[in-house]
């Protein structure tokens, strides 16, 4: 029932058991073995901090490439709000104007954590949200549930600008969120990141191709 006009909160022990499901499944297919332990120490932190903050692994724009299953440059379309099991999600349709790794595909739907369905509101602390026209470079993941999700939350976002003329720029706005570097599990903080188009399209062809390695 909704009080007083206000959308009812989902509970957040049932979208924290979800979301632990889902990441197991991601490690599995993402992480080598002894890498798994780092990936259960974020997922444990994770859980038990309240939804309006989380704890992220900092992935290089090197990790990005190898672990996504699509890259593409693309133009938000259109959105839709829906529920899988407790968890909320809202599906951006994204229009792709050049790929860079993945199958050939005229759109793409991906889902971002969140959303208000039916008067009940989920919000996750870190989510990106989109408006129809807004132009990024997406780093993507496809798991076994089939929902396409932005790798990293905003790591795996590079928004566009858009000049008169000249090479279009590339920029991946620094994580508020607390992360954790990989290899020694420490607090580290994030870092813009800003190149020009050119210049990331040269490094995931050779980060793909093995040269970046």
């Amino acid at each position: 029932m909704c009080v007083s006009g206000k959308p009812r909160e989902i509970p957040r022990d049932s979208c924290k058991c979800l979301i632990l499901r889902q990441i197991g499944l991601a490690q599995r297919m993402l992480f080598p073995s002894n890498v798994r332990r780092f990936v259960c120490a974020l997922v444990l932190t994770f859980c038990v901090l309240p939804l309006q903050s989380a704890t992220l692994e900092r992935l290089s724009l090197d990790n990005m490439i190898q672990k996504a299953t699509a890259i593409v440059r693309a133009t938000v379309t259109g959105s839709h709000v829906a529920q899988q099991g407790p968890l909320i999600y809202t599906h951006y349709t994204i229009h792709v104007t050049e790929r860079f790794k993945g199958p050939a595909a005229a759109s793409v739907d991906i889902v971002v954590p969140g959303g208000t369905l039916n008067n009940l509101r989920q919000s996750f602390a870190g989510t990106p949200s989109f408006r129809t026209g807004d132009d990024y470079v997406f780093f993507l993941w496809t798991g076994p549930s089939g929902l396409t999700h932005i790798i990293g939350l905003t790591q795996g976002l590079f928004a566009m600008s858009r000049p008169s003329s000249g090479n279009p720029v590339a920029t991946r706005t620094a994580s508020s969120e607390v992360m954790l570097d990989r290899a020694t599990g420490h607090q580290v903080k994030d870092q813009t990141l800003v190149m020009n188009l050119s210049d990331l399209r040269s490094r995931i062809a050779k980060s793909l191709s093995g040269a970046g390695n």
